[in-house]
This record gives C-alpha cells, sequence and structure tokens, in this order.
C-alpha cells in the first residue's frame, strides 16, 4: 500500500501541476520515493487516513466533497476548502478510485502566506508543487448526477465574476450552465503549494 500510495503521489504530481500551475514546479532533484523523515510521514498518513478515510463515503461524511471527473492516473479528488492544512491529520483533498477506494491525499498551504515552498513534517520542500488559484462548478446533471468545470481565474473576472466571491450566476455568464438553480457549487481554488 505504501508503495502504492507513494507511486499515486508521485504520478500525479507530474501529471496534474501543469493545468493551473502558478509557476514552474522546482525542479526535481529527490528521488520519486519518499526519503528519510519522508518515509515516516508518509506511513503516518497512510496509517491514518486509510483509518477515518477509506472510502469516498467517508470522506463525505467528514465534510469533503467531489469536484472532478477521474482524472488520467484513476484518481477522483474530494475537497474540504480547508487549503490550510495545519497538520497532517487534515488533507485539503483525498483521492479516490472509481470504487471509492482511498488512493492518496493532498496537503496544501496558502501561498498568501507562504510564497516559498514550505519546509514541514520532514518532507523535502522540492515536493511541495505551486498550484494557480482557479474556480470550479458543479452542476446539476441528468439523472441527479453531476457536472464538473473549471476555469482560470483571470478567465472568470473577465466574465464579469470575482474570484474571491465566485458566484453562480457567473457561470451562467461564461455559457456554462443555463440558469443558476443548474449550479450546485462554484469555489474558489486558491493559489497553494501542495503536497501531492
Amino acid at each position: 500500500m505504501l508503495k502504492r500510495l507513494t507511486c499515486a503521489v508521485s504520478l500525479l504530481a507530474m501529471v496534474s501541476a501543469p493545468a493551473f500551475a502558478a509557476t514552474p514546479a522546482p525542479k526535481a532533484t529527490l528521488p520519486p520515493m519518499p526519503q528519510g523523515s519522508e518515509v515516516a510521514f508518509v506511513q503516518g498518513i497512510q496509517k491514518d487516513l486509510m483509518a477515518r478515510f477509506p472510502t469516498a463515503a467517508d470522506a463525505e461524511k467528514a465534510g469533503y466533497f467531489r469536484f472532478g471527473n477521474e482524472d488520467s492516473t484513476g484518481a477522483i479528488s474530494y475537497a474540504n476548502l480547508q487549503w490550510q492544512s495545519a497538520d497532517p491529520q487534515h488533507p485539503s483533498q483525498l483521492w479516490y478510485d472509481v470504487h471509492g477506494n482511498l488512493l492518496g491525499a493532498d496537503f496544501s498551504v496558502l501561498q498568501s502566506s507562504s510564497p516559498e515552498p514550505p519546509k514541514m513534517w520532514g518532507v523535502s520542500w522540492q515536493r511541495w508543487v505551486s498550484f494557480r488559484e482557479h474556480i470550479h462548478w458543479i452542476l446539476v446533471g441528468p439523472n441527479n448526477t453531476e457536472v464538473y468545470g473549471a476555469t482560470s481565474a483571470k478567465k472568470f473576472v473577465a466574465a464579469g465574476g470575482s474570484a474571491d466571491n465566485p458566484q453562480a450566476i457567473t457561470v451562467v455568464k461564461m455559457g456554462k450552465a443555463k440558469n443558476v438553480a443548474a449550479v450546485k457549487r462554484v469555489f474558489l481554488f486558491p493559489s497553494i503549494w501542495d503536497l501531492i
């Protein structure tokens, strides 16, 4: 499980960061597998998160919600909108496979409070990836399904919206929803350092 979790973390970092990266991720000079004190961090979160959030239903009970489709790595992301992970027990995102089984987690630190990659929990600062602020929305789809979308904060603001207080009406103005009632949720994903 540790190897799968670590590989999933490394793979997701490589494929997901460019979409909304604020700055290029630090050049990787570290091996993809955890080293030294990082091993204890990964083992600790693996044990804790598997006990508390083994399924997507457990994440939802704890206040996380799905906000995207399955990505190219097979992960489906759930967030709780708490973008400042105070400790390893509070991930900002959890990832699940299509069967609802836990794959991994993201921990984040707001760039507004940390202009440089964090140095915490014994994890190398080089493992933190930068994400630029962007806006996500969830629409009510057919047969009570959900339809997911996202855009840069810049495009959202250009459509007349506010990045700091995104509203459903802007999603409608952008032509992404027919009306406000079709927008289940819209939220800012702020500029963060993300430990994937």
